[in-house]
């Protein structure tokens, strides 16, 4: 009797089984000739080379589903088990604009025309600025496209930066090491991402480094290729860290820069990089700049009247 062990490296077990084993059961009833045992994250399964053959295929098949949708249910692998070509199971028809299938199946789109606006660019262009006021969905919509691009293997890693700003609290009188201190800073980043990749997957990306989170300082001297890049809050950049990442830009690489020329925190004097490269490259082609406003804020409805109320003493203090 011919033996097959697959092991699941990139899933988890717990989530993948079911409960009570209920997807394997289900595998088990549409290979009846076959013994299959799942214990820990592995299967082995035991029969004749050409049944064991089909069921690593159709295997290979419902795991690639998984990975794509973060979910699995019975209609799904019976879909697959019961198929004759990927068209027959794939969903991409009435997924229409979805960028990911978050965790538990969440669908994540762009939710505003702005914000199609900014997937549509980084599909034409390699560098996107994406700019607006705070709850525009900026953040989240680059984050959304960079998991996009590393599940389908576009890019090889993804990395997501955002300028140590110290605003209203000095990093030396926190308390922790370096990582301790500038992870509330990266915060949004680290939500970002649990909605889109699950736990586990997750925290094994930012082990081996698929997935980097870093402030502007650990940008320096590297060359960024094979990345989708994000840089976030650039609006709190200098000339000097401004022009020192865009020239990171390496071979095959995505670059999305987000801000809001509203919230400064540099200090008094110093000109924002982010409002000085609108300017220097705004006409650069192969460079899209796509202005977000009030009218694409996803957050509470007054967050909206917030940023109403702002407009006016932001007006007055353009540079």
């Amino acid at each position: 009797m011919n033996e097959l062990i697959i092991e699941l490296t990139d899933i988890s077990p717990q989530e993948f089984f079911g409960q009570q084993n209920e997807n394997i059961e289900l595998l088990k009833k549409y290979f009846p000739k076959l013994k299959i045992v799942a214990r820990g994250n592995k299967i082995k399964v035991y029969g004749d080379e050409e049944l064991l053959e089909e069921f690593d295929k159709r295997f290979d098949e419902i795991t690639g589903q998984f990975a794509k949708y973060n979910k699995l249910d019975e209609n799904m692998i019976e879909r697959i088990l019961t198929s004759t070509s990927e068209e027959d199971y794939t969903s991409s028809k009435s997924s229409g604009d979805v960028l990911v299938h978050g965790v538990n199946g969440r669908l994540i789109k762009a939710q505003t025309a702005n914000q199609r606006k900014v997937v549509d660019a980084c599909k034409k262009d390699d560098m996107v600025f994406a700019i607006g006021p705070a709850g525009t969905g900026k953040t989240y919509t680059g984050v959304a496209l960079a998991v996009k691009a590393l599940k389908e293997k576009q890019v090889r890693r993804i990395i997501l930066t955002r300028p140590a700003v110290e605003a209203g609290e000095n990093l030396g009188f926190l308390p922790g090491d370096l990582k301790e201190k500038l992870d509330p800073y990266m915060q949004p980043l680290y939500d970002a991402l649990r909605d889109m990749i699950p736990a586990e997957k997750l925290a094994k990306y930012l082990e081996d480094g698929t997935i980097q989170i870093a402030p502007m300082a650990f940008m320096r001297g590297r060359t960024l290729d094979n990345a989708f890049v994000i840089l976030d809050e650039a609006q709190n950049t200098t000339h000097a860290q401004m022009k020192m990442f865009l020239t990171r830009m390496g071979k095959n690489a995505k670059f999305l820069l987000t801000g809001d020329p509203g919230q400064i925190d540099l200090p008094r004097r110093v000109i924002s990089g982010l409002k000085e490269a609108l300017l220097i490259l705004k006409n650069v082609d192969g460079i899209s700049i796509i202005y977000l406003d009030d009218k694409d804020v996803i957050r509470h409805r007054l967050v909206k009247k917030v940023i109403d109320a702002y407009k006016n003493i932001e007006h007055q203090n353009q540079f």
